[in-house]
C-alpha cells in the first residue's frame, strides 16, 4: 500500500470540506499545505534545537479547539490517550492517515464515533526482569506505534509516525556531564542516508530559517548547546543507540530515510507519556538500487 498524497488536480476548498477534529490526508494537502522541505526538515532536526519544527499554524489552532472538547470528555488528553487512541501491541487502525507499513488488513475507524469512557486509564505493566527504559528488541506489547493524528508540516510523502512507550526513553546509566544537554536538547538520529545526502550540518541552518518567519524564529531564539568534546558526543550518540536500532529495523534502510527525534520536557505536548517522532520518506525505485549499488 503506498502512501497516497491525493490526485492534486481535482482537490480544491471546493471539493474538500475543511472539516473538524483530526485532519483527513486531503484536508492536509488542500487546507494545510506543507510550509517546509525535507531537507529543511533534515536541516531542523539536525540543529540541536527541536522547537524548529513546527505544526502549521492553523493547524494548531484546530488541535487546540479540538483538545478542548477531548480533555472535557475524558478529563485529560492522556486520559484520551491510556483508554482509547493508543493500542498497545495492535496495529493502528484508529488513524484517519494511514501508512506504507500499515498491515493490509488494518481497517480505519472514527476517532470520535466510540468511546472507552468507563474504563480506567492505565498503562501495560512491564514485565519482570524487563528493561525498564526502551531497548531496541522492546516488547511490542509495551509500545504503540501510530501515525501523528496532528502532524507537522511535512510534505506530503514523509509520514510522521510516533511511537508511543510504557518504558522510559532515556537510558539510565546516561553520563552526568551530558545529562543537562540531553534533557534541554532532547535526542535524534538519522538511518537510510545515502553518501550523496548525509544529515545536512547545522551550519546550513541560516539558509532554511526564513521557512519558520511566520512563528518568529530567529536564530539568536534558539536554544541548544554547543558541540561537546569527543567523549561527550560519543555519550550522546550512545544514549540514542537503542531508538536508532530500533528505527533502522522498523523502516529498512534499504526502502525509507528517517530523521527521528525525541523531544526534550520543555517541548512534550504530552509530558505523562514517553514517545519517538519519526519522519520517514519512502525511496523510489532508483534510490533503492542506488542504495543496492553504493553497498555492493
Amino acid at each position: 500500500m503506498t502512501v497516497d498524497t491525493g490526485d492534486l488536480s481535482v482537490l480544491s476548498p471546493q471539493t474538500v470540506p475543511i472539516g473538524e477534529g483530526p485532519p483527513t490526508r486531503e484536508q492536509l494537502l488542500v487546507h494545510y499545505p506543507p510550509k517546509f522541505t525535507w531537507q529543511q526538515l533534515r536541516t531542523f532536526v539536525n540543529s540541536g534545537d527541536l522547537g524548529m519544527l513546527k505544526r502549521d499554524r492553523t493547524l494548531q489552532r484546530r488541535y487546540d479547539e479540538w483538545a478542548k472538547g477531548v480533555k472535557a470528555e475524558y478529563g485529560s488528553m492522556v486520559n484520551y490517550l491510556l483508554t482509547y487512541r493508543l493500542q498497545w501491541g495492535k496495529p493502528d487502525a484508529r488513524s484517519r492517515l494511514k501508512s506504507k507499513l500499515d498491515p493490509p488488513s488494518t481497517f480505519s475507524i472514527s476517532l470520535r464515533n466510540q468511546s472507552s469512557l468507563g474504563e480506567t486509564p492505565s498503562l501495560p505493566t512491564i514485565p519482570q526482569g524487563a528493561p525498564a527504559h526502551f531497548t531496541a528488541d522492546i516488547s511490542p506489547d509495551l509500545i504503540s506505534i501510530i501515525q501523528n493524528d496532528w502532524p507537522y508540516s511535512v510534505p506530503p510523502n514523509i509520514e510522521h509516525t510516533l511511537v508511543w512507550t510504557v518504558a522510559g526513553i532515556m537510558p539510565p546509566n546516561i553520563p552526568e556531564p551530558v545529562r543537562p544537554r540531553l534533557y534541554q536538547d532532547g535526542l535524534w538520529g538519522f538511518t537510510g542516508y545515502t553518501k550523496d545526502s548525509p544529515p545536512p550540518s547545522p551550519s546550513l541552518l541560516p539558509q532554511c530559517l526564513p521557512a519558520l518567519a511566520e512563528w518568529g524564529v530567529t536564530e539568536d531564539k534558539l536554544i541548544r548547546s554547543p558541540k561537546g568534546t569527543e567523549e561527550e558526543e560519543a555519550a550522546v550518540r550512545e544514549a540514542g543507540k537503542e531508538i536508532q536500532t530500533f528505527v533502522e529495523r522498523r523502516w529498512s534502510v534499504r526502502e525509507w530515510e528517517t530523521a527521528w527525534f525525541v523531544n526534550p520536557p520543555r517541548l512534550q505536548s504530552v509530558p505523562g507519556l514517553a514517545h519517538i517522532h519519526v519522519f520517514a520518506r519512502y525511496k523510489d525505485e532508483a534510490e533503492q538500487a542506488a542504495w543496492d549499488i553504493e553497498r555492493a
